[in-house]
């Protein structure tokens, strides 16, 4: 147990880990990121970042640990095989309660991204959404893509931006909120013909620890067997 991941996984193949929220991936002003803390800790010679999530999400990230494996999972990224489902919390009401959110994302101010409505290249992300009391929403999100930003992005266009998110939400409302609610919960992919599957409920957060929110999460704790519409 340490202050920046929990290991849930480890074979020959791949680990998985439970990345803790406000821990950078890469390194940073000279600190050791997230992939160094992990290869480091566990002693490794040969590991490599599959994929990555940004600084202020909790959750799942795989790891492989040869450069076969690697390639496999990359190319299950790049050709959308990899089932891939989040959650997140929102003090506002979504324009639409459910539904699929498709465009282009392109730079803006302030390191931020914002959504067009051009669809040459575009994000998509679909989910659902379901009360979680005084005002607050919970989504289960389904990116296809992986844009940087998507889901915060996404999330704010249908006017949910998600809670603590400086970033993309009112700043001021942010001061007293604890964490980003924004986490990687399940992820499926496939190694050698194996299929993988590892789902994780977020360990932090006041609002990922309510009744409501346990109360909620009982209809999803197997995203994968919601009723998503085919795109």
């Amino acid at each position: 147990m340490n202050n920046y991941y929990e290991l849930i996984a480890n074979n020959e193949h791949f680990l998985v880990i439970y990345k803790k929220p406000g821990v950078s991936f890469h390194s940073d002003d000279g600190q050791p990121g997230l992939f160094e803390r992990v290869k480091q800790g566990l002693g490794l010679s040969e590991l490599y970042p599959v994929h990555r999530l940004d600084k202020v999400t909790s959750g799942l990230l795989v790891m492989a640990k040869t450069a076969a494996v690697n390639r496999e999972l990359v190319d299950q990224f790049e050709s959308r095989k990899i089932e891939k489902f989040y959650l997140a919390i929102s003090a506002k009401k979504p324009k639409k309660k459910q539904g699929l959110i498709k465009g282009d994302m392109v730079a803006a101010r302030r390191g931020a991204w914002k959504l067009l409505n051009s669809q040459e290249n575009p994000a998509i992300t679909q989910f659902f959404s379901s009360s979680v009391g005084a005002g607050k929403r919970l989504f289960v999100i389904k990116p296809h893509t992986g844009k940087t930003h998507q889901i915060r992005v996404a999330l704010k266009s249908i006017g949910s931006p998600i809670m603590g998110d400086s970033l993309y939400a009112d700043a001021s409302g942010c001061e007293e909120i604890d964490r980003v609610y924004l986490h990687a919960f399940s992820i499926g992919f496939s190694v050698s013909g194996t299929w993988y599957r590892y789902t994780e409920l977020p360990h932090e957060g006041e609002f990922f620890s309510t009744s409501e929110f346990s109360i909620a999460i009982e209809n999803l704790v197997s995203p994968w067997l919601l009723k998503w519409p085919h795109l």
